[in-house]
């Protein structure tokens, strides 16, 4: 084949490379952004859902799911006997109509985060903010264990989650 036997050259697949690299670049561009988004609600989605489970559950006077997802187990009633530390009447009367929060009629999930490093370790869980009846001023904030999915009480406040990072504070407090 001789050089004026060469096909013509054709500019399509050197084109469809360039939209390929472009839409992949702006895609991880887009992931990127969305999981390092100061609510959280990308970064750490289960612990989210796990929290959103819960107040649901505690609107609609679901104890009996509440205190499962407490504990992170659904079966929780075939042996009541592993929770005797923190019984389900206790539980009803820190979450129920008894409570600070008094009845929840609804609640928002704002975000999700991290406690401030200590040394070279990470925490062991997350802290989600909760407004529940539309009371801005005092979120609820939940600890959710990241390995064992459960729940407690934030050993953190508000200030003190959000102490090292005031772009953390504005989205939480939306």
């Amino acid at each position: 084949m001789g050089l004026m036997d060469a096909q013509e050259y054709d500019p399509r697949p050197a084109q469809r490379r360039r939209r390929i690299a472009f839409i992949a670049a702006v895609l991880v561009l887009v992931f990127l952004v969305a999981w390092f988004w100061p609510s959280g609600r990308f970064r750490y989605w289960r612990q989210w859902s796990i929290a959103n489970q819960f107040f649901r559950a505690i609107e609609h006077k679901d104890f009996d799911v509440a205190y499962g997802l407490y504990y992170h187990d659904p079966d929780w009633k075939k042996h009541p006997e592993k929770y005797n530390t923190y019984s389900l009447s206790q539980f009803e009367l820190d979450w129920g109509p008894s409570s600070d929060l008094s009845v929840v009629q609804n609640h928002e999930v704002d975000c999700v985060t991290e406690p401030p490093k200590r040394g070279f370790s990470s925490a062991s869980g997350v802290a989600v903010v909760v407004t529940v009846n539309h009371r801005k001023t005092s979120p609820t904030i939940v600890w959710i264990e990241k390995k064992s999915d459960t729940i407690t009480t934030s050993p953190l406040n508000f200030e003190a989650l959000t102490r090292d990072s005031p772009i953390v504070r504005a989205i939480c407090q939306e």
